[in-house]
C-alpha cells in the first residue's frame, strides 16, 4: 500500500513538471531591444512617450486638471508644488516596451525632477535630471541606479519634449550607458 501510494506521487510529479515544461504557465512576450552601439563604447537607446495618448495619471498641475478626471489625489501639504505624472513606453517602433513615471517637486529649497523606466523582463533604471533645460531645450541626467540589465550600468540621460501643441506633443528619453568596470582591475 505504501508502495503503492509513494509510486502515485512520484508519477503525479513527474507528469506535472512534463506538463509545466511542455505547457508554460506563463508567456511574456518580450520586444526586442533597438539598441545602437556608441563609438566610444556603451549603447544608446531611445524611449519616447506620446501625449496625450500615453499618459496614465497626473498629479493636479498648475490649472488644478488631474488625469484621470475622477482621480482623488490628497490634499496634503508635503505634496503642494509637486507634479507626478505616470506613462507608458514606446520604443522607436512605437512598441509599447513599459511604463515611466516622472517625479517633480522641491526639497529643501532646491528643484528636482527624477525619473523611474521599468521595463519588464529588463528591469528598471532610476535617473536624476538637472532641475531646468539647456538652450537646446534638453533637460540632461546621470542614471543612479538600476536593476537586472541595468543593475552594472552607469550613464547618462537626455530629455526632450517636443510639444505640438499645449497638451499634444511628445517626450523623448535617450539614455546612453555603459557597463561599470570593476573597481579592482
Amino acid at each position: 500500500m505504501i508502495r503503492t501510494f509513494s509510486i502515485g506521487i512520484l508519477l503525479g510529479i513527474a507528469m506535472a513538471a512534463g506538463l509545466l515544461y511542455v505547457v508554460p504557465v506563463v508567456k511574456q512576450h518580450r520586444e526586442a531591444s533597438l539598441i545602437s552601439v556608441q563609438p566610444n563604447g556603451g549603447n544608446a537607446e531611445a524611449f519616447h512617450i506620446n501625449l496625450p495618448d500615453d499618459r496614465i495619471l497626473r498629479s493636479p498641475s498648475d490649472n488644478g486638471a488631474v488625469e484621470p478626471d475622477e482621480l482623488k489625489w490628497p490634499d496634503d501639504s508635503l505634496l503642494q508644488g509637486a507634479q507626478t505624472e505616470l506613462f507608458k513606453i514606446r520604443n522607436r517602433s512605437e512598441a509599447v516596451v513599459g511604463v515611466a513615471s516622472r517625479v517633480a517637486g522641491t526639497a529643501g529649497g532646491d528643484r528636482f525632477v527624477e525619473w523611474t523606466l521599468h521595463l519588464p523582463a529588463r528591469g528598471s533604471l532610476y535617473l536624476a535630471m538637472q532641475p531646468s533645460v539647456d538652450e537646446a531645450g534638453n533637460r540632461n541626467g546621470n542614471m543612479l541606479a538600476g536593476t537586472r540589465e541595468f543593475a552594472k550600468m552607469h550613464g547618462s540621460v537626455r530629455e526632450r519634449l517636443l510639444a505640438a501643441a499645449e497638451e499634444t506633443g511628445r517626450i523623448e528619453l535617450v539614455t546612453a550607458l555603459a557597463a561599470r568596470m570593476d573597481e579592482s582591475q
